[in-house]
């Protein structure tokens, strides 16, 4: 079972990160130049988060990822979409790249969770 709380936090952090760079590409190319991977490096932030606030299994704990991830960088696109920076196609390829990466933070996440509770 998802845990709504952690995965509020993971994905309005996420999505912050997200609209800073998306903001600050704008009017910056060289930051325009990174919105790949910075998008996706964000995603994978947003499913550690969620990942290490819930220190669930792996299976909860990679959807959740998932889910922070691909909600922050949609939204994070279409705001770019909505400025004329990125087509309309990056919508879609872009969202399930960040999926992905959301995904392996949740995944990676359970190291450092597991590590976390060692200590």
């Amino acid at each position: 079972m998802l845990n709504a709380r952690a995965l509020t936090i993971a994905t309005a952090i996420g999505t912050v990160l997200q609209l800073a760079m998306v903001v600050s590409g704008h009017t910056n190319k060289t930051i325009a130049g990174l919105f790949a991977v910075g998008g996706m490096g964000f995603s994978l932030v947003a499913g550690l988060i969620y990942r290490v606030i819930t220190r669930t299994g792996n299976a909860n704990g990679t959807v959740g990822g998932m889910l922070a991830g691909g909600i922050c960088a949609l939204i994070g696109i279409a705001v770019s979409y909505l400025y004329g920076d990125v087509p309309a196609s990056l919508l879609a390829l872009g969202t399930i790249s960040s999926i992905v990466t959301g995904a392996l933070g949740g995944w990676l996440g359970g190291f450092l969770a597991r590590r976390a509770g060692a200590a």
